[in-house]
């Protein structure tokens, strides 16, 4: 048997134009969709300019009660009509909590669920614990017409745990939309190789395709400025990249997979049957 699909990442700048942003990823996600994709991955809160490298209360009126979120509905429309799964990035409200929270849109543009950010990071330009409770969901994975798909959300891309938790539940794929670049303690740090290899990692060590969009351009803030670098990528199930995006350019990557012929790779690797978890537990303690 065959399942063939194509997955998409999409990157581009973000504006200080809500409308101009969330127009311009509609137009990227209609181009994937022409070109054949049947799940399209967007960057990560895509609405606005990354506001968390400063701390200013401010922000905290941007957030928004996904019953009624005017991006989410605009997607669903979308995915509904190009047939396309769309995961979406927004910032949530929830009484008086918030959230950097992760929308998984079917095909048929039917809301499945939502997945809250677990790993909040703290650092110069990247202040999200100031922002964001620490999500509450748990990890979570979507049955989509694309396949089983297990999302997490940027920090959440450093800690193979998650990855291999997802796997455990049944996802065929792994997805992040990213918001990353430069580091404002240091700009001449360059994090992205190593961005690439860990996720990479997740890929080849579970053997599942992996998907990472982020976006680029630079962003000034009140305190610093980041160069976010681009360099969305695909992975193929050895964590090998076969489809890349450049540093700083608008772009859409695409690569197809047969999810059956990946799934029977899987088994026959043998990494899920010979696991000892019975021997992990140290991994459940700080």
């Amino acid at each position: 048997m065959s399942r063939l699909l194509t997955v998409a990442a999409v990157q581009c700048a973000m504006l200080d134009d809500v409308d101009t942003n969330v127009a311009e990823v509609e137009r990227l996600v209609r181009e994937a969709a022409g070109r054949g994709a049947g799940l399209v991955v967007t960057p990560e809160l895509f609405e606005r300019p990354y506001w968390c490298k400063d701390q200013d209360p401010a922000y905290f009126g941007l957030a928004r009660p996904l019953r009624g979120h005017p991006t989410v509905a605009r997607f669903a429309a979308l995915a509904a009509e190009l047939a396309v799964v769309v995961p979406v990035s927004v910032y949530e409200r929830d009484g008086q909590a918030t959230f950097n929270t992760l929308v998984m849109i079917d095909a048929d543009g039917t809301v499945l669920g939502r997945y809250r950010k677990s790993h909040i990071p703290d650092g110069p330009g990247y202040q999200e614990k100031y922002y964001f409770n620490p999500g509450d969901s748990g990890f979570v994975v979507w049955r989509t017409a694309a396949g089983v798909i297990g999302g997490a959300v940027c920090w959440d891309q450093w800690f193979p745990e998650v990855a291999r938790c997802l796997v455990l539940d049944g996802a065929e794929l792994l997805l992040y939309p990213t918001a990353i670049g430069s580091e404002p303690p240091d700009p001449t740090v360059d994090t992205s190789g190593h961005w690439q290899r860990v996720m990479c990692g997740h890929a080849g060590a579970n053997l599942v395709p992996l998907v990472a969009a982020n976006r680029h351009g630079r962003e000034v803030g009140a305190s610093c400025e980041v160069t976010f670098y681009g360099s969305s990528f695909i992975a193929d199930q050895t964590g090998a990249i076969v489809a890349g995006a450049a540093r700083d350019r608008t772009e859409v990557i695409t690569a197809t997979f047969d999810l059956d012929a990946v799934a029977r790779q899987r088994t026959a690797w043998g990494v899920f049957r010979d696991r000892r978890p019975e021997l992990y537990g140290r991994l459940s303690r700080p």
